[in-house]
């Protein structure tokens, strides 16, 4: 596996490759999917980030929330897969064809309950910071709401905002919508996401963009 290579890792291959072997997969070939490992995960980041706040910003609670809902969400976790090129290590089922964002981010969740379960918190903790951190004091905002921005610009000018979903591609558990928003019957924007609300958002910032160049 590229990633244990990359991170020279040589204990505990099976449970890592666990980490890596998607439902689709594991109903093939009769082995366990990395859904368990994701639970384990997402607990293992939560805690690790909420720490690291706590300790080193020295923020009020509500801003401490925000920012770790932001920095643990769906498209900041398949980002840090991305990084990580995780997506050359995962393991598919034949109907699949590639790993959207939903599975990038459950793989990179159930990669890191898989390194806990193997090195232990503070190994696991050291490595998710390492990868969060920048994003952190870059003030990455992952959970930005490209679609009450773009509301709010249009009403300045009295236009109507409207979202039409225009295709739906992949199996149920694996889909990928497109969506297209129009701005006074005029399409504005076209964007793709693992979710309806994610191809809204996606097709809002193409529209945002536009709008400032």
């Amino acid at each position: 596996m590229e990633i244990l290579d990359k991170l020279n890792i040589h204990t505990n291959k099976d449970l890592y490759q666990k980490a890596f072997t998607h439902t689709s997969y594991s109903n093939e070939h009769n082995v366990e999917s990395y859904e368990r490992l994701e639970f384990l995960g997402d607990a293992v980041l939560e805690l690790t980030i909420s720490d690291y706040l706590y300790n080193e910003k020295h923020l009020e609670e509500g801003t401490m929330t925000k920012m770790r809902a932001s920095y643990v969400c769906e498209e900041a976790c398949a980002t840090y897969a991305k990084e990580l090129k995780l997506e050359k290590d995962i393991l598919l089922g034949s109907g699949e064809s590639e790993a959207n964002t939903t599975i990038l981010a459950d793989v990179f969740e159930s990669f890191i309950g898989a390194m806990y379960l193997d090195k232990g918190f503070r190994t696991t903790s050291k490595f998710v910071m390492d990868i969060i951190i920048p994003y952190i004091e870059k003030k990455i905002d992952f959970l930005h709401d490209y679609k009450s921005e773009l509301q709010e610009l249009v009403q300045t000018v009295r236009k109507s905002v409207s979202y039409e979903i225009i295709n739906e591609l992949g199996p149920a558990h694996n889909k990928t919508f497109t969506c297209q928003v129009m701005v006074d019957n005029i399409v504005m924007g076209i964007g793709s996401g693992s979710s309806k609300k994610q191809a809204e958002q996606a097709a809002a910032k193409m529209a945002l963009e536009k709008q400032a160049k």
